[in-house]
């Protein structure tokens, strides 16, 4: 019984596919972060959504536009981001801007 249990997970361990290493969801949201910060020259807060495109990624980068003091009235800003099977930079847009403290519509 025990020898069929480990078949079936050297089989199933096996025979799944993978992105390549390094180019799944993980990397494609580290890339557009580094390539956006470096453009705008603003820090990234985090990543709120991505998803797979024909073409490569598209990314929904949070970032800090404006700090402030209460924190909760600090401005920030979503952009989209695309980039393409090697997670280079194609486009960039703003797609929202609101209040840290603001909630969501």
């Amino acid at each position: 019984m025990a020898d069929q249990r480990s078949a079936h997970a050297e089989r199933s361990s096996t025979g799944a596919k993978k992105p390549p290493a390094g180019k799944g969801p993980e990397h494609a949201a580290r890339a557009a972060c580094r390539s956006l910060e470096a453009l705008i020259s603003h820090p990234a807060e985090g990543v709120s959504a991505i998803r797979r495109s024909d073409d490569g990624w598209a990314v929904v980068v949070d970032i800090l536009e404006v700090p402030r003091i209460p924190d909760t009235t600090s401005l920030l800003a979503s952009y989209e981001v695309r980039l393409d099977q090697a997670c280079e930079l194609l486009e960039y847009t703003r797609v929202r801007r609101y209040r840290r403290g603001a909630a969501d519509e």
